[in-house]
């Protein structure tokens, strides 16, 4: 398997600074289509466990939209092959540090989704 493939990994670079766009803007539409439409979909947040895309796009939209800007560093995304990559970063919200993982796979038809997602804050 070809790990880190150029052009694949340019994609995901697209693919993460799309996600953060729509995060940051709190695009509730474009955020649930980025993640796979699939009851086995999950996201663990700070507070909470979400179990399938119906959960995952419940809670975007009774998120309240402000104080969502945020910086990132040390993003790192890998891709396996052509169709499976994950992305990762640390970030500053608030004065407080906080980390993101995401799984990403390439479906037919659908393009890139995320399948799996996991966000917690550091303990100062």
């Amino acid at each position: 398997m070809d790990v880190d493939i150029p052009e694949v990994v340019a994609e995901m670079q697209a693919m993460f600074a799309d996600y953060e766009n729509a995060l940051m803007t709190n695009d509730v539409d474009r955020l649930q289509t980025l993640f796979r439409r699939d009851p086995r979909t999950l996201r663990y947040g700070p507070g909470e466990n979400l179990y399938g895309w119906d959960q995952i796009g419940a809670f975007r939209a009774a998120r309240p939209a402000a104080g969502l800007q945020r910086t990132l560093q040390n993003t790192v995304i890998t891709t396996y092959g052509r169709d499976h990559a994950t992305a990762n970063t640390e970030f500053l919200r608030n004065g407080k540090r906080g980390r993101q993982s995401q799984t990403w796979v390439r479906f037919p038809g659908d393009g890139w989704r995320i399948v799996a997602a996991h966000v917690s804050m550091m303990v100062e």
